[in-house]
């Protein structure tokens, strides 16, 4: 590819596919993981050819002009920005694709912009099945030479991409977009409820609100497929979520809006993650609720 080796921090459970998808379009990647094994076991998935180790993420921006980090929180990111604004020259970017705090986003594109380094964000959205055949929805904020620069990569790893508006507008969107889908799935989720009390049968019932104006994404996805089963098995971990909700909390918060059904969401999905633990499954709502 055209835009040379690309840099890969974070192979968890997005991560891993998201490279993996890269390294299959053609692009050579270093990888690099803070759980050891995982950098080595990207380069046997991807081969010798496609895939290489760093032992660092200042290796990784020794070595590659392009860097995607995928991370679990705004710490680890502005943790790793340290350690790659020392170590990349001048005309280098950073891609922020995890899902990440706008205000903290801003503030590490200012830094590494003192430094001559850029710096954008670009969340995705889909599901970890998405993200191994390379078509992530992935939305995308900041200018445009740094866009030209991203998107030869994006489109190995995202078969949608949305320019969002200025660094980071897409984590605000992003954040917003999940709190969406969170009040859906729980309304969702509390209507199965209801509905099991009053005798209905749930299959018939999910099919009158996919038919009807109560249709989201939770209906048509997650309750035949996850939640009436039983197997609770969506592929989004329920302490992201909640993440993503504190995330869209804090944009209220920076712009002063009260947020109401927000801060209702946010403190059952709280309640939920104190329950059942960060690694369950975002569908496992249903089972928090009381029957």
């Amino acid at each position: 590819m055209a835009g040379g080796r690309l840099g890969f921090i974070g192979l968890g459970m997005m991560g891993m596919p998201m490279a993996l998808a890269a390294a299959r379009a053609g692009v050579e990647v270093m990888a690099h993981d803070a759980t050891p094994g995982r950098a080595a076991e990207f380069v046997a998935l991807a081969g010798e050819a496609r895939g290489d180790v760093a032992g660092s993420a200042a290796e990784v921006g020794g070595a590659c002009r392009v860097v995607v980090l995928m991370l679990p929180t705004s710490a680890h990111v502005a943790s790793v920005v340290e350690e790659l604004a020392g170590a990349m020259q001048p005309g280098g970017l950073v891609i922020d694709m995890g899902s990440s705090v706008p205000g903290e986003t801003r503030r590490l594109a200012g830094a590494l912009a003192a430094r001559g380094v850029g710096l954008i964000d670009a969340p995705v959205s889909g599901s970890v099945a998405k993200a191994k055949i390379g078509t992530l929805a992935i939305m995308v904020g900041g200018g445009d030479g740094e866009f030209a620069l991203a998107e030869p990569f994006l489109k190995t790893m995202g078969s949608t991409l949305i320019r969002t508006g200025a660094v980071g507008s897409a984590h605000a969107m992003k954040a917003l977009n999940n709190f969406v889908y969170a009040a859906g799935l729980l309304a969702a989720s509390e209507a199965m409820r209801l509905g099991a009390r009053q005798g209905l049968d749930l299959g018939v019932l999910t099919d009158v609100l996919n038919a009807s104006s109560g249709r989201n994404v939770a209906t048509e996805t997650k309750l035949r497929q996850c939640i009436l089963p039983g197997s609770y098995d969506g592929g989004f971990q329920l302490g992201l979520m909640a993440k993503d909700l504190e995330t869209a909390g804090a944009i209220a918060a920076e712009g002063g809006y009260p947020a109401e059904s927000l801060a209702l969401c946010r403190q059952v999905w709280q309640r939920a993650l104190a329950s059942l633990g960060g690694r369950a499954d975002n569908t496992e709502i249903h089972r928090f609720l009381p029957e």
